[in-house]
């Protein structure tokens, strides 16, 4: 999954109220490593906020998102409910060799698209088989099970 479409599900994973380091991993399904290598990228274009916090179990970490994060957040998710629109698009008109195209050239947002709850998910069943493509070949059908309103 490229950078952006993992930054764009941590974000929205922690706009969702989720905090803590552990169960945005689980949620947004993102290893620790790549997660810390996304909340750097993230707090240094101020898209985020980590806040220590001390409890009676020591010291609390929460992330936050930044107003500037909601805004951005806000415009990519308009993005992808675009990219999928062209898609609805592509395939009324029957446009086989355009939407494959499109498929191809948007693929690493199929998985952010999934995680937001954007596609119908028989359309885009439809769409791949107008094609003659199947879904497994573009996405992991773990990812097709998951959304962020069954993660939370």
């Amino acid at each position: 999954m490229e950078e952006e479409s993992k930054e764009i599900i941590v974000l929205g994973t922690i706009k969702a109220g989720i905090q803590s380091f552990d169960r945005i991993s689980k949620v947004a399904d993102i290893s620790t490593n790549e997660l810390e290598k996304v909340l750097e990228q993230l707090e240094s274009r101020t898209l985020i906020v980590v806040n220590e916090k001390k409890g009676f179990l020591g010291v609390k970490i929460q992330i936050n998102i930044t107003e500037k994060g909601e805004k951005y957040l806000e415009n990519q998710i308009q993005e992808l409910k675009e990219k999928w629109r062209q898609m609805i698009q592509l395939y009324k008109l029957e446009d086989k060799q355009n939407l494959q195209q499109y498929i191809d050239e948007n693929k690493i947002f199929f998985k952010p698209m999934i995680f937001f709850g954007i596609p119908d998910r028989t359309m885009f069943s439809m769409m791949f088989n107008m094609v003659g493509l199947t879904m497994a070949n573009y996405i992991s059908p773990k990812d097709m099970t998951q959304d962020m309103d069954s993660e939370l």
